[in-house]
């Protein structure tokens, strides 16, 4: 039966529901008095009609519930925890709009989620297992009441299987971290230079020829698109065209705008193979292909890159400069607009909504050679392709700032809003702005560590893209964030076990210890610098001390907390709790044959920083050749090493600046 739904307006946040570690946290909050004790089940009571998709959620849940509290929660015969579900319909992914708001109250006498659809019920009982904790009097939830809502209905993950391919149950594991943070969109990246990585029956060549014996069967497909919307996840593909299309070319020279041969990519860049736009046999090939592809995938979006396509095949080929004169193409930006005009009827035909990279936009409005305004842009490269996409009428989702393969902060994500207070967006072009994706692009990661790259920073990602933009700050953040990475591990991802078997393999020994302290400090090189380091191909072994390492570390974070501790306030009892988690966290460097230089540097670094710590309590700076030797020690730290930085080096160095007197 259909409820009415009731949304109460709630209260700022309270000072008690502050320390709840949810994350997203929701539109509003407020703890009540009391708490629920928690015995498994959950014993649910649903008004509404019948769903697949809850039937299996309170399944996945109800063990994930009794999995977190343990045998304790089935004892003594206490019976289950009470759940009244009411929601209103079923809602429909085909919709990006669907309604994924709830209302969630929890008191002593049980749990109340009321929702207009039950992807909104989906997103309350993973708030619910948030919620679970242990204190004193057992496992059990904090009286509260939420109403929350998504701030964009866009909240996406891409997921890149073509530099190294990711098998479908790595796929499908990330379907789980994604519904707890309450991510609503897996964008498969499958065809690029480096591989062909889908099942196609009418044109079998392309994978059996471009795919390398690795690529999702179609059936595997079906099963990911099955169990992402039973999550409330939405399937978007990716088949990049013109450029990144070598593994397209190993069957289909033909196609291509220059003649090859062409070989399986094994480097990584802007390759100069692109498609023949000017050749209709390309568009014989891409209609059923695309309209192939439209039947397998439900979403009304399909994703045609267009990103990066550098020309210099189109420029040398007599034909291709001969078609453009002919046809009043003025460069390789209108001869690129021409093929995704050609490319958008062909989705329209197939029932599918255009969407592309930023590239696809390049082309001036009101142009002849533009694309409709009904497409949307994904913007990589800067916010100014978002801005321009909404000020022309046009839908767009922005990762630019969201690279998560280029291990940068949890807090530089985090700030990174397509809606900042100061936008120069009017209120009626802001809801062109769909939300966002992280980007987990894959030249740098395989199978067995690429958790540590999505996880748990994409939790911020998600946060940002779900939360009210007033929900910023950093340090809270950051706290809840540890909290949801213990949970993020809970239900099924390996951000932290893969590490600890790639820190085996480079010890060659279960006693990991010793290597564990040092990586706890040490963070891959950010951006694009690893590849200016060396480099890497498809073949490149990623088992290495920066393939172990995970951005912004939390053990490294923490120190760095207790550094500017001591600088702000410079007490005996700082002091002495620094200098006891310097020394547990330091390793010594005869323990470590592989990473000797580092954990060297490091040593020298933590006795510089004990001998400046110890300065802060006296009333005199160090002397001015003790700070000199610093600043070698500083200098000698900044590294590279084996790909690796020190990921507190800012607050050794704001360290070392108090107790010489140049800094605060």
């Amino acid at each position: 039966m259909r409820t009415a739904l009731l949304f109460l307006l709630l209260a700022p946040l309270s000072a008690a529901g502050q320390l709840l570690p949810l994350m997203p946290w929701p539109a509003h909050v407020e703890t009540t008095e009391g708490r629920l004790a928690f015995s498994a089940p959950l014993e649910a009571r649903v008004e509404g009609p019948t769903s697949a998709r809850l039937d299996a959620a309170m399944a996945r849940w109800n063990a994930r519930l009794a999995d977190k509290a343990g045998p304790v929660a089935w004892a003594g015969g206490r019976g289950s925890t009470p759940l009244l579900i009411a929601f209103g319909s079923v809602g429909d992914l085909r919709d990006p709009a669907v309604d994924a708001s709830y209302g969630l109250v929890i008191d002593p006498s049980g749990i109340t989620v009321q929702a207009p659809t039950d992807i909104g019920v989906l997103h309350a009982l993973a708030t619910v297992y948030q919620c679970l904790q242990n204190d004193a009097q057992g496992w059990g939830f904090p009286a509260l009441r939420i109403t929350d809502r998504p701030r964009f209905t866009w909240r996406g993950l891409l997921i890149d299987p073509c530099r190294h391919f990711m098998p479908r149950d790595m796929v499908l594991r990330q379907l789980d971290g994604m519904e707890l943070v309450k991510m609503n969109v897996l964008h498969l990246h499958l065809t690029e230079d480096q591989g062909f990585r889908i099942e196609s029956k009418l044109f079998p060549e392309l994978h059996e020829k471009g795919g390398n014996g690795q690529y999702f069967t179609q059936a595997d497909i079906r099963v990911i698109l099955r169990e992402a919307d039973l999550r409330g996840i939405r399937v978007v593909p990716e088949f990049d065209l013109p450029g990144h299309t070598t593994s397209w070319f190993l069957s289909h020279p033909e196609l291509a705008s220059a003649p090859g041969p062409y070989l399986p990519e094994t480097r990584y860049g802007v390759m100069d193979p692109a498609f023949d736009p000017t050749n209709e046999a390309t568009y014989a090939l891409l209609d059923p292909f695309l309209g192939e592809m439209a039947a397998l995938f439900p979403d009304p979006y399909m994703h045609i890159g267009g990103d990066e396509n550098n020309g210099k095949h189109w420029d040398a080929d007599p034909a291709i400069q001969a078609f453009m004169q002919k046809h009043g193409l003025p460069d390789n930006h209108a001869l690129q607009a021409y093929f995704n005009q050609r490319l958008y009827a062909i989705l329209k035909k197939h029932g599918k909504r255009m969407i592309g990279w930023d590239e696809i936009g390049d082309v001036p409005a009101g142009s002849v050679h533009a694309l409709p305004a009904d497409i949307t842009i994904q913007s990589w490269r800067g916010k100014e392709g978002l801005v321009k996409a909404a000020r022309a009428g046009t839908d767009a989702i922005l990762s630019n700032g969201w690279y998560i393969d280029l291990c940068q902060s949890t807090a530089y994500h985090y700030l990174n809003d397509p809606l900042p207070a100061d936008s120069p967006l009017r209120a009626e072009e802001r809801g062109h702005v769909l939300g966002g994706e992280a980007t987990m692009w894959a030249e740098l990661v395989d199978a067995r560590n690429v958790d540590t790259r999505i996880w748990p920073r994409t939790a911020a990602i998600a946060e940002r893209l779900w939360s009210p933009a007033t929900v910023n700050d950093v340090p809270d953040m950051y706290r809840r964030l540890d909290a949801v990475s213990a949970l993020l591990e809970a239900v099924g991802m390996q951000h932290k076990s893969a590490q600890r078997q790639l820190l085996r393999n480079i010890a060659q020994s279960d006693d990991i210890v010793p290597l564990q302290k040092l990586v706890d400090v040490l963070q891959p090189v950010q951006g694009y610098k690893r590849h200016q380091l060396a480099v890497h191909t498809t073949h490149t072994p990623l088992t290495g001390l920066a393939d172990a390492a995970v951005p912004d570390p939390p053990a490294a974070r923490h120190l760095a907390g207790l550094i500017d501790a001591l600088v702000q306030e410079r007490t005996t009892a700082n002091l002495l709790v620094l200098r006891l988690a310097l020394e547990q966290a330091t390793p010594d460097a005869a323990d470590l044959p592989c990473c000797s230089e580092v954990a060297t540097v490091r040593l020298s670094l933590v006795r510089a920083a004990l001998e400046a710590a110890d300065a802060l309590l006296r009333p005199h700076a160090m002397t001015p050749g003790a700070c000199a030797r610093h600043q070698q020690t500083l200098d000698q730290a900044q590294g590279p090493f084996q790909g690796c930085q020190f990921a507190d080096l800012g607050a050794f160095q704001r360290l070392f600046a108090a107790a010489c007197g140049t800094g605060p």
